[in-house]
């Protein structure tokens, strides 16, 4: 029996998955700060939730994820749970290059048997990654997050990027410096928030 979260449906198991993920994450807070303490009561629709989302704007096949300063695997290891069951031939890479995050992270990554690395480098020190999708959630502004994107990012790729309120101004700002297809959606759990998908990137100078 499948359930539907934030547009995207899921199974029981995918939901134990998630629960489990968010009690890790609520565990290991307190010791390295992975979310905003005040946030920790609310793991489930501030964080899982909030991450869940993008998944329904991915593409319906792909085989490679790489979702950039990973912190305490949001949307990372949440990709990498619903892609268990929906595409399980899929690699997830994560990049955090806070070295008790990225151990976190594999923590989670043993603990939940998902398809998923992290690679423990800054984004911009990591290879070109040549992903089908890139996320980020809450890195930086999107015309510094831009070129880390395309840097990772396969020529027919898609980019999901969680944004504030500041959305329309950051993507005003962002294409100054490069030229890139949008496609802008409502955020499911803030009504200020947006999600960018974001593909053909083309950067100037």
């Amino acid at each position: 029996m499948s359930h539907l979260i934030a547009g995207v449906d899921v199974s029981r198991e995918t939901i134990q998955d998630l629960e489990a993920f968010g009690a890790l994450v609520a565990k290991w807070t307190p010791k390295i700060n992975l979310i905003a303490k005040g946030t920790t009561g609310d793991i489930w629709d501030r964080h899982i939730i909030d991450s869940v989302q993008i998944y329904q704007y991915a593409p319906k096949q792909f085989e490679k994820w790489v979702d950039l300063g990973s912190g305490g695997g949001f949307p990372g290891i949440v990709m990498a749970v619903l892609g268990k069951t929906q595409q399980p031939n899929a690699r997830f890479i994560l990049i955090e290059s806070d070295q008790r995050k990225a151990m976190f992270l594999r923590t989670a990554i043993r603990e939940l048997n998902v398809q998923a690395e992290v690679m423990a480098e800054r984004i911009e020190a990591v290879d070109p990654q040549g992903a089908d999708i890139v996320s980020a959630r809450a890195l930086t502004a999107l015309s510094s997050l831009i070129p880390l994107v395309a840097r990772h990012l396969d020529s027919n790729g898609i980019a999901l990027l969680h944004k504030g309120k500041q959305a329309s101004q950051e993507v005003a700002e962002a294409q100054m410096h490069a030229s890139f297809e949008l496609e802008d959606h409502a955020s499911f759990t803030d009504l200020n928030a947006r999600i960018l998908a974001i593909q053909r990137i083309t950067l100037r100078g």
